[in-house]
């Protein structure tokens, strides 16, 4: 059972947008292997709410846990992720897209930005934002204001996004302890629970898939694109798994299992469903 402590603060957390409707971000979720609650976070948005066991237990530091998480589902799925972290002192996001090195800004819990400013215009140029208004926006959010802590500047981030249709359901607020959060998830009409069903129940769920929904790039869509994809993110894996394991980066370590997890299990299902 959690203590009052984590129940009360200082806490830390996430939330992952993923620009999808739940129906396509619930089968990549899962191979996070993280208990997770799915819900909408706007027509266009999907936010996973995770329970945190690995920054909660002391294991890794929260920033570098959703690092991995974020880059192995922006790898394993056709669309961008966006976690927004937060720790007793600092917060934070990270965004990743395809193979790109995923990109990222901090501030200290005092609101002080510790991140460079070229971080939050490569953000805006990949998420699509507008090059004049949001960027400037997002600009302000990178120099210095006493008058804003951690939490104001995550807020003032998610205003921007607001303007690309991200909108998280009430109670989904940065800062909240785990339990507060999954508590609000879980009460959604709309909310999914997302869990690692195991190897052959994965492998046997891809052919319950609509893969319309997924698009044509993901690995068990089958089709030579979806084996070459398999193949590229096993080839991307392993020197991500190899490098954190070198320098002892959780977050790496865990991106570049997941990516060998999503890699082998594209290539399985290629090899056990053979195109017609």
């Amino acid at each position: 059972m959690p203590t009052e402590a984590a129940r009360t603060g200082p806490a830390s957390g996430a939330l992952l947008l993923c620009r999808a409707a739940p129906a396509s971000v619930a089968p990549v979720a899962h191979l996070l292997r993280e208990p997770m609650r799915l819900t909408r976070a706007g027509d266009e948005w999907s936010v996973l709410v995770p329970e945190g066991r690995p920054w909660r237990d002391g294991a890794e530091p929260v920033d570098r846990v959703v690092t991995g998480w974020t880059t192995a589902l922006a790898v394993g799925a056709p669309w961008p992720v966006l976690a927004l972290w937060w720790d007793p002192g600092h917060a934070g996001f990270t965004f990743a897209s395809g193979f790109r090195r995923p990109v990222g800004f901090e501030w200290l819990a005092s609101g002080v930005p510790v991140g460079e400013d070229e971080a939050m215009r490569t953000f805006a140029a990949r998420l699509g934002l507008d090059p004049v208004l949001d960027v400037e926006a997002l600009d302000r959010l990178a120099e210095p204001d006493s008058a804003a802590d951690a939490g104001t500047r995550l807020r003032g981030l998610l205003a921007v996004l607001a303007r690309v249709g991200v909108s998280l359901p009430a109670g989904l607020a940065p800062g909240a302890p785990a339990d507060r959060l999954l508590e609000a998830a879980a009460g959604r009409p709309d909310s999914l629970p997302v869990e690692w069903p195991g190897w052959r129940d994965a492998v046997a769920e891809r052919g319950t898939v609509d893969h319309s929904r997924l698009g044509p790039w993901m690995p068990w869509t089958g089709g030579p694109r979806a084996r070459a994809l398999a193949l590229a993110q096993v080839a991307a894996g392993l020197p991500l798994l190899v490098e954190g394991l070198r320098r002892r980066g959780g977050g790496w370590v865990t991106a570049g299992a997941l990516l060998l997890a999503h890699g082998a299990l594209g290539l399985t299902y290629a090899l056990t469903h053979p195109p017609d």
